[in-house]
């Protein structure tokens, strides 16, 4: 397991909710962190169909264009009842000629569950992948997950993407209700970054 031991390192994403948890995670550590945006890197074509995939992709290519360590996070949300889509594909979901609308990708999730005659409680999980890759290509990676249902009506305006959707286990919040911080210790990226944090950060 290689340590991280540099003071900058690259998240390779344009999600801006992501790259915003992601920066709150390494706070504490020091790490100056910048965007692929910020190095005006296109994203990359995610031609993999396993979160693992997707990430090393993403990482790989950042690192290689910036010549820096590049953290990359792969994550969606797997419903059970619906074979554990959209899972990779939860961002393709929201896609539409004007951009991502994930109130639409929502509806459409409960509306095959409906569709199904899923039973409740309608369980799902959060699923995340983070690559930690370097420019000589090798790479560490991570997995995390919560456990929860989906649910309906929507409920909360805060977090992003499928958070108004998700109650996680044994909480009668939906991620899109909780304070951020209360999410965030408890995330699929939090459990990803605990992991990152003890074999690589410590």
């Amino acid at each position: 397991m290689r340590k991280f031991d540099g003071d900058h390192l690259v998240i390779a994403s344009h999600n801006k909710g992501k790259l915003r948890e992601i920066a709150e995670l390494l706070a504490t550590f020091g790490v100056k962190v910048s965007s692929a945006a910020e190095h005006g890197l296109e994203e990359p074509d995610e031609t993999e169909d396993t979160f693992v995939g997707n990430a090393r992709i993403k990482a790989h290519f950042a690192a290689k264009a910036t010549g820096l360590p590049a953290l990359s996070d792969d994550s969606g949300i797997v419903v059970d009842a619906l074979g554990g889509a959209p899972g990779v594909y939860t961002a393709d979901w929201a896609e539409t000629p004007n951009g991502r609308d994930f109130g639409m990708a929502m509806e459409k999730v409960w509306t095959l569950l409906d569709t199904k005659m899923a039973p409740f409680p309608r369980t799902a999980a959060f699923k995340a992948t983070l690559c930690l890759a370097w420019p000589d290509g090798h790479d560490e990676i991570f997995e995390g997950e919560v456990k929860g249902e989906v649910v309906w009506p929507l409920r909360g305006v805060d977090g992003f993407g499928f958070d108004p959707m998700f109650q996680p286990l044994g909480k009668s919040e939906t991620f899109g209700e909780m304070d951020p911080a209360e999410k965030n210790a408890m995330s699929h990226r939090q459990d990803a970054f605990d992991k990152l944090v003890k074999r690589c950060f410590e």
